[in-house]
């Protein structure tokens, strides 16, 4: 009798579970960055290989089949395992990783990242990097579901469970600020928010509620530049971190940093990968971070603003 079954294999595991956590084969596509065909092809070889049908490719998003949800929970278990063999070999250093997909918030996008890569690839020479930047909660989504292998991020509200899923290497805790345009007042001008769709516009929402504090705004935007553009513009005062002045420091000298009239408010940043799954390697990286943080970004910043001393620092 001829043999029909082809053969199962890691990246036809891999390309299946991106279908299932995008929702289609185009965004799986994308995540992996090969052509949608591609992506067609494993995931028929794959069932051909299983003798089972594992997408109900009718449905909008995609979703498994009964059978390929039995599959998905082995299938996490052998994606597991193959990176644990895979980062085990390279745990002496880190020179045996050949793929690293890195998730940076983007705060750090102006000068720590270009840094870290730079770094990252004199040691890695052979190594393949996938960056992605974004917002903290995006990205540690995306590391919970093996999008990505670490991700530096701000931390979630204390209290919040990772469920022991994931490891943590704080890295940088910095104060929230107050930013008024050159020669005035907060209480002259409204405020101009940053948005509550992200992890850092809700902390300084709740912060304002808990001070029982509802001040007038009309603006709620995502861009540090835009924020800054309309508070060095005289259009209203801000809230944000040393980080997000970093990132735009071309208007620094149209605008004046000062400690929150109120209550304190701080957040921190740690980087996080899955727990167990890289061994010594993210806390490796949290070290060349931590280096290039405090001479990038604290050092400049405390020179700038010193009564931020013992407020912004390293962890």
């Amino acid at each position: 009798m001829a043999e029909t079954q082809g053969r199962v294999t890691l990246w036809g595991i891999e390309v299946l579970l991106a279908v299932a956590e995008e929702g289609s084969v185009s965004g799986a596509a994308r995540r992996l960055g090969v052509s949608p065909s591609a992506v067609s092809q494993q995931v028929a070889g794959l069932e051909q290989a299983l003798g089972a049908q594992l997408l109900d490719r009718t449905a909008r998003p995609v979703r498994l089949t009964p059978a390929g949800a039995m599959f998905r929970r082995h299938a996490q278990t052998i994606l597991n395992a193959e990176a644990e063999a895979r980062t085990e070999l390279a745990v002496a250093d880190l020179s045996g990783l050949t793929t690293l997909r890195l998730g940076m918030i983007e705060d750090f996008d102006a000068e720590v990242t270009p840094a870290l890569l730079t770094a990252l690839s004199r040691d890695l020479k052979t190594c393949r990097f996938l960056l992605e930047t974004g917002a903290s909660h995006r990205l540690l989504d995306q590391l919970e579901a093996r999008a990505l292998d670490m991700v530096v991020a701000a931390d979630l509200a204390s209290g919040s469970a990772d469920e022991g899923w994931r490891e943590v290497h704080p890295l940088l805790a910095e104060p929230f600020v107050a930013i008024t345009p050159k020669g005035h007042e907060i209480g002259d001008l409204p405020l101009i928010q940053y948005t509550a769709r992200h992890l850092m516009g809700r902390q300084i929402a709740g912060h304002l509620a808990r001070q029982n504090l509802r001040p007038a705004h009309r603006f709620e935007l995502d861009s540090y530049s835009a924020i800054l553009a309309m508070v060095a513009g005289g259009n209203g005062w801000t809230i944000l971190t040393p980080l997000a002045l970093h990132s735009a420091a071309r208007f620094a000298g149209q605008i004046e940093v000062q400690p929150l009239p109120f209550a304190p408010l701080e957040r921190t940043l740690s980087l996080s990968a899955r727990e167990g799954v890289l061994h010594g390697i993210p806390a490796q990286v949290a070290a060349q971070l931590k280096t290039l943080v405090h001479q990038r970004v604290l050092a400049p910043a405390l020179k700038s603003w010193p009564w931020m001393q013992g407020q912004l620092r390293s962890l």
